[in-house]
């Protein structure tokens, strides 16, 4: 990334399709002012082709998503420079929720306003949450394949993404002694008290000790020069949202996690519970998607929604397909019981999911740049990274390695797919099918 100084002003390729005016506020400006899909139909249009391209071509999680990105919107399209690409990325990791998704949605922001955004999740999450639908509806209507071969490869194989993905943060996110004692930290918690309460424990203890033990960490952070922001206007990171929005989506985003127990806990309903621990686990998720495998474990499986064989099948699935790993909600949404079965399910978990994520991007925005460099609450980050890579250890040994690993055979092709992703660096997707092979061949 650049370490110049550079002018933010955002500049339309003349080759470009669709010009738009920059969407920073000038000093006379206001939130009201802001694109809309009426004065710029063409550009909300170009960032969901832009992005649905990017959904059925983008393997290789969250890291990869994030280099297609700047391929295609800073080299190719030239939507922004490196430096205000390189601050939309930082801001998302200090985010909850799917980080190259909020990566995504606040490109979309940049280029088309809040209907950009909008666009540009549809354009990235649609191909693998469709795909995903379909084979929760080959599930439901055979239900034999939960028990087949193939179906168990795919479940080998999540032992070795998990475990490729556990390696990969730690080393980034657990450098020195107090942050790998806090990723073990959180992973005794979650296994001692298990569920939820205790994975929500785990985090605010390692939030809390990062806080108070760590100073001014830049582990896994952009290091970027400070663009000079044109006198009165907005940062350029903020899209054109003003602090008032801001607040009102950040209100938003807290909203749910307080009435969504509430309404659980006086209505006896299961549904809403479920969807009070699915949204929990999208405002909580730090890390991203595989971190969210444990908090959907304890959401769906443990209370009987989806049975735990098929909630890990549709996980090995779930790395066959391009695009966020938070669609691996739609799966779970499609199996759900009763009139919730199918597509209805499917949306409502996947929004659901997605939902907090959205929210607090928009709400952080119009912020970002008066607090990013507090110390304390960077401390406090960094703290938070260690946990979730306690927290996915822990689910890498229970429910995957518990519920996909039953004989040395197993063990074998677990190791076999590990060496493949992590050393000879085989596309996951390829990975994905010669385990689901093996399984098949190994249940002749």
């Amino acid at each position: 990334m650049t370490t110049e100084r550079e002018d933010v002003r955002e500049k339309a390729s003349p080759a470009e399709p669709c010009q738009i005016p920059s969407l920073r506020p000038t000093p006379t400006q206001t939130h009201t002012t802001m694109l809309t899909p009426a004065h710029h139909a063409a550009a909300v249009c170009e960032v969901f082709i832009t992005f649905l391209r990017l959904g059925l071509t983008s393997f290789g999680g969250p890291i990869a998503h994030l280099g297609y990105f700047r391929a295609t919107c800073v080299e190719r399209l030239k939507w922004l420079d490196d430096a205000r690409y390189g601050e939309l990325v930082s801001l998302c990791q200090f985010l909850p929720g799917p980080a190259s998704s909020q990566v995504g949605m606040a490109l979309g922001l940049q280029r088309a306003g809040l209907w950009g955004a909008l666009a540009a999740w549809i354009g990235f999450t649609a191909p693998s949450a469709l795909a995903l639908m379909w084979f929760a509806s080959h599930l439901a209507a055979y239900h034999e394949l939960a028990q087949s071969g193939w179906v168990q490869g795919l479940k080998i194989v999540a032992v070795a993404v998990v475990a490729q993905a556990v390696w990969g943060m730690a080393r980034n996110l657990c450098r020195g002694f107090t942050r790998a004692a806090l990723a073990v930290l959180a992973a005794l918690v979650s296994m001692a008290w298990a569920g939820t309460p205790g994975q929500v424990l785990a985090l605010l203890l390692c939030a809390a000790w990062g806080a108070a033990a760590l100073r001014a960490p830049t582990d896994g952070l952009a290091t970027l020069a400070e663009p000079e922001p044109e006198p009165g206007s907005h940062h350029a990171v903020a899209g054109g949202i003003s602090a008032r929005w801001g607040a009102a989506a950040l209100l938003a985003f807290v909203l749910p996690l307080a009435a969504l127990p509430v309404w659980a806990a006086m209505s006896g309903e299961p549904l809403a519970a479920l969807l009070s621990s699915v949204y929990r686990a999208g405002a909580l998720v730090f890390g991203g998607g595989h971190v969210v495998l444990p908090l959907l474990e304890a959401a769906v499986v443990s209370p009987g929604w989806v049975p735990e064989a098929q909630f890990l099948a549709g996980y090995g699935a779930a790395q066959a397909v391009p695009g966020p790993l938070f669609t691996f909600a739609a799966y779970l949404g499609a199996l759900l019981p009763g009139v919730w079965q199918g597509a209805a399910g499917a949306a409502l978990l996947l929004v659901t999911l997605f939902l907090p994520g959205f929210l607090v991007l928009i709400g952080a925005l119009p912020f970002w740049e008066r607090l990013r460099g507090r110390p304390t609450l960077r401390a406090a980050m960094a703290g938070l990274q260690a946990g979730v890579v306690g927290l996915l250890a822990s689910a890498l040994y229970d429910p995957v390695w518990t519920g996909a690993i039953h004989r040395p055979a197993d063990a074998a092709l677990a190791l076999g797919a590990l060496l493949l992703l992590a050393v000879a660096r085989v596309p996951p997707v390829w990975v994905v099918g010669a385990a689901a092979f093996a399984g098949w061949i190994m249940a002749r």
